[in-house]
């Protein structure tokens, strides 16, 4: 199909579905339905439904970062929740922490993780040590907006 062609029928689409910015869950499932409309075309999809696919699926995953975004965790939450996943308990851990105590004051705030710590529960539950750092999240999306940290450097070994 020629590309006046497929910009023609791409603009009946338009005017027939009318997209715009997602604004209520009402209308994320009204275009959730469009999506899925065409989805179960499969590959019999023209040229311009594939273009109006893209377009609803950039209106949907906006409307849902917007309203369904997942708050970053806490070290500890991190840790708790894996623990439950993997059905452990503090005694199970003690590989990691070395004695109980350590283990209940870690997981009740009263300790910081430790780089060996992390470095140990990493490793025991496959994650990126990151899952483990805990940086606000003003300061991880802009650190200079905060005034808390002018220029972030880490040192380098030569």
């Amino acid at each position: 199909m020629r590309r006046t062609q497929v910009d023609a029928e791409y603009a009946t689409l338009l005017a027939k579905t009318l997209p715009a910015v997602i604004r209520s869950e009402k209308e994320n499932n009204h275009y959730t339905a469009l999506l899925e409309e065409l989805d179960r075309k499969g590959s019999k999809l023209s040229a311009a439904e594939q273009r109006l696919a893209e377009l609803l699926t950039l209106l949907i995953e906006d409307f849902e970062e917007r309203h369904y975004a997942l708050k970053p965790a806490t070290p500890i939450a991190a840790l708790e929740e894996l623990m439950a996943s993997n059905e452990l308990h503090q005694k199970d851990l003690l590989d990691v922490f070395g004695t109980p105590s350590i283990v209940s004051e870690v997981l009740s705030g009263k300790r910081k993780l430790t780089t060996e710590h992390i470095r140990k529960l990493s490793r025991r539950f496959h994650v990126s040590p990151e899952v483990f750092f805990w940086i606000n999240p003003r300061i991880r999306s802009n650190p200079a907006a905060t005034g808390l940290i002018a220029n972030w450097s880490y040192p380098v070994r030569t």
